[in-house]
């Protein structure tokens, strides 16, 4: 009896896409494309990440890469290209109307295509420019027309939230993390309300993205009501850093991201009408759990781009450098690697990918679903562009390559938006199901 596989004449077609068995090669192969393995995109993002790409290759990455070798005053002198960049990137037309003209589910790819490009092509710029956004952004999700009315969108957004003695406690003022010994440091920056007025005095941290350059704030700090400061009551205001009493320390210098700029924002009696308060002290900790998940969402992305820019270029190089009589592809460690790169890669974009869609569907965004972005892709991004440099060997040490770099700038990612560690602890405590708790 024959038991050979009989080829039928007939093929069938599951979802109408794929090629029929009978026309695959002999020897099946697939190029994945851009995005790896991601369905096909609806048309209005496809064209926005074409876009976005010309973007980041052309501009983001040659300023990126100018602006990382100078000194942290430079990059933000007026003659520095960081300001060509953001001209640029005003150019793209990336604005509150622009991103309200997009249906609700084109919305999620939008916003993970847009950060994803803008991540591969200098992480340290996406996220100037993601700072740059937020006080329109948060101004819009809180309901408020006030930031929209008195504010154009030209001016260069920051969040001021970390402070020196009150680090990664700034975003969990609920105390999810917190030690059950511990007692609270006392805030370096309160904002006093009361007669239709908001007195703001104390600092924020030199981690302040876009500090140095920014024209307006979005401040979270804790608020004295009459009755002392709650650090967990704490208010959220517009700030305008050119308002009497604002200054800037010095841009600071730091190991990665640093196209970005951080610095320190002081205020001595800044005094604001009422209508600058976004989020009052009741809703404090509302206003917290809404801004980290953008924030961490807008990570989870970021990362994603910077980790598919260092596989590519590990990619790229192990087909051109030879070793061992032989292109570095053709050695079956440097193949496993560039697997578990690539795996990590599509893994970092899927959930980035999920979690935006299930957070701008869901009547309530889930805090701990950006925050598994946020982790997940950081510490992926530190591991591939890791594995990236290794591949280049003593070439990826050399800052005639740009793997130095990327790794230099994943690495601060693991830290920034809340270090992974307490995002960890606060992320599990909000897994906490109040139903299966006994009692």
């Amino acid at each position: 009896m024959n038991h050979q596989l009989a080829v039928v004449d007939h093929d069938i077609a599951l979802g109408g896409g794929p090629l029929p068995f009978t026309q695959w090669d002999t020897n099946p192969h697939v190029k994945l494309g851009q995005l790896g393995a991601e369905p096909p995109l609806p048309e209005i993002a496809a064209e926005l990440q074409k876009s976005l790409h010309s973007f980041a290759e052309k501009v983001m990455r040659p300023i990126g890469t100018e602006l990382d070798r100078l000194s942290a005053d430079a990059v933000v002198d007026r003659a520095s290209r960081y300001w060509e960049f953001r001209r640029a990137y005003a150019e793209l037309g990336i604005n509150m109307e622009t991103l309200a003209s997009f249906s609700a589910e084109e919305m999620p790819h939008v916003f993970a295509i847009l950060f994803e490009e803008l991540g591969w092509g200098d992480s340290g710029l996406a996220i100037s420019a993601g700072a740059g956004l937020l006080p329109h952004y948060m101004a819009a999700k809180f309901g408020n027309g006030f930031v929209a009315r008195t504010y154009p969108e030209s001016l260069i957004g920051s969040w001021g939230i970390t402070e020196p003695d009150r680090g990664s406690d700034s975003i969990d003022p609920g105390g999810h993390a917190a030690h059950a010994a511990g007692k609270p440091n006392r805030p370096n920056c309160v904002a006093r309300i009361s007669d239709g007025k908001i007195v703001i005095n104390g600092q924020k941290s030199a981690w302040v993205s876009n500090g140095p350059v920014a024209d307006l704030c979005i401040l979270y700090c804790a608020a004295e009501t009459g009755s002392g400061y709650d650090p967990a009551r704490g208010a959220v205001v517009i700030v305008p850093l050119d308002a009497p009493g604002v200054s800037k320390g010095k841009p600071l210098e730091k190991m990665g991201q640093r196209a970005l700029p951080q610095g320190e924002i002081f205020f001595n009696d800044v005094t604001l009408d009422i209508d600058h308060l976004l989020v009052a002290p009741e809703d404090y900790l509302k206003g917290v759990y809404a801004i980290h998940s953008e924030a961490n969402a807008l990570m989870g992305a970021t990362f994603t781009g910077c980790a598919r820019a260092a596989y590519e270029l590990a990619h790229s190089y192990a087909h051109e450098r030879r070793q061992g009589g032989v292109p570095l592809i053709r050695h079956q460690d440097v193949a496993r690697r560039l697997f578990h790169m690539a795996r990590k890669v599509e893994i970092s974009r899927a959930l980035a990918r999920r979690v935006t869609a299930f957070n701008m569907n869901n009547p309530m965004p889930a805090l701990q679903a950006a925050m598994f972005s946020k982790v997940t892709s950081t510490q992926h991004a530190l591991e591939v562009t890791s594995d990236a440099l290794q591949m280049f060997g003593g070439n990826g040490l050399t800052r005639e390559y740009p793997m130095e770099k990327l790794f230099r700038d994943a690495r601060a990612s693991l830290i920034e938006d809340g270090c992974n560690e307490v995002i960890a602890i606060k992320g599990g405590m909000l897994l906490t199901d109040p139903d299966l708790l006994p009692g």
